[in-house]
């Protein structure tokens, strides 16, 4: 019994959030996307060439063209995937379509359209993406990319599938300038997305070597929440064994981590290094497919 109130929960929280991704999605395509004749590639810019061509409504075309995907979705990744890739798109179509009466309209300076634009398409994007969920189009094909590629980012995995709806756009508006304007638009929004769903970088390594390891190792697992492992090197040119430590932190912890291995070793070796990804206890779960 207890096991179905946390699902509930956990349901209820994706409907929250996916339609506040799906809100601010609007807000990107409706705002500054679509009045001023950009694509965003995916779906949603098939969908704004259809608008343009046919004065299609966006959202009820994006959501046509992400029938085919959906069936592909269901079968990779299952029943539970396909409900809320479903409902996030079902919940960006309308919102789309119901924002084009009531969200404000910016036609002006296309730089500006387009980097506000792919903010705001990378954070709602990124907001879905949180919950295990896309809002169909090239986020599926993302999706299904990363399972063959995982060392891919889902942002750059996307920005290379909608380089094709891209050039698509350029042809239809007859303007080579659409072209580059979206490569804006897909640049800001897929490294917007990075940022939402890894944050400017998850986390730094950590190598320490010195002679005093086991004092250090000691004091940080006692004094912080992370974990280190103990490796034993030797030096090439003296011969002298050491032993080094490794540990990965978040950015904010590298001040106190130099603090407690100079309180031990007051000549280590310190090799701090970015970590763009982090899976594991204290960080990202390990079965997050994002």
């Amino acid at each position: 019994m207890k096991m179905k109130k946390i699902d509930i929960k956990e349901f209820l929280l994706d409907i929250i959030i996916c339609t506040a991704g799906a809100f601010v999605y609007a807000l990107g395509v409706n705002c500054f996307i679509s009045p001023n004749d950009i694509s965003s590639g995916g779906a949603t810019g098939l969908a704004i060439l259809a608008n343009y061509l046919w004065d299609f409504p966006i959202g009820t075309a994006m959501f046509a063209i992400n029938i085919p995907l959906f069936i592909i979705s269901f079968i990779v990744f299952g029943r539970s995937f396909i409900v809320k890739t479903l409902f996030s798109t079902f919940m960006t179509s309308v919102m789309i379509d119901l924002g084009v009466y009531f969200m404000p309209v910016y036609e002006g300076d296309k730089i500006l359209a387009s980097l506000f634009g792919g903010v705001l398409l990378g954070i709602g994007l990124g907001i879905i993406f949180m919950r295990g969920s896309t809002s169909g189009g090239t986020d599926i094909l993302g999706k299904l990319l990363k399972k063959a590629f995982p060392h891919l980012s889902m942002g750059r995995l996307i920005m290379i599938c909608d380089l094709c709806v891209v050039l698509l756009a350029g042809v239809v508006f007859r303007n080579i300038e659409s072209i580059l304007y979206a490569t804006i638009v897909f640049f800001v929004s897929s490294k917007t997305i990075d940022f939402v769903l890894y944050g400017s970088s998850s986390g730094k390594m950590m190598m320490i070597i010195s002679t005093k390891a086991e004092e250090i190792a000691k004091a940080i697992t006692t004094e912080t929440p992370r974990g280190v492992s103990i490796v034993p090197v030797q030096g090439a040119y003296t011969g002298e064994a050491k032993h080094m430590l490794l540990t990965v932190v978040r950015p904010q912890e590298v001040t106190k981590m130099r603090k407690i291995v100079k309180r031990f070793d007051e000549k280590p070796f310190i090799i701090i290094s970015d970590a763009s990804e982090i899976l594991g206890l204290g960080f990202k779960p390990t079965d997050n497919e994002l």
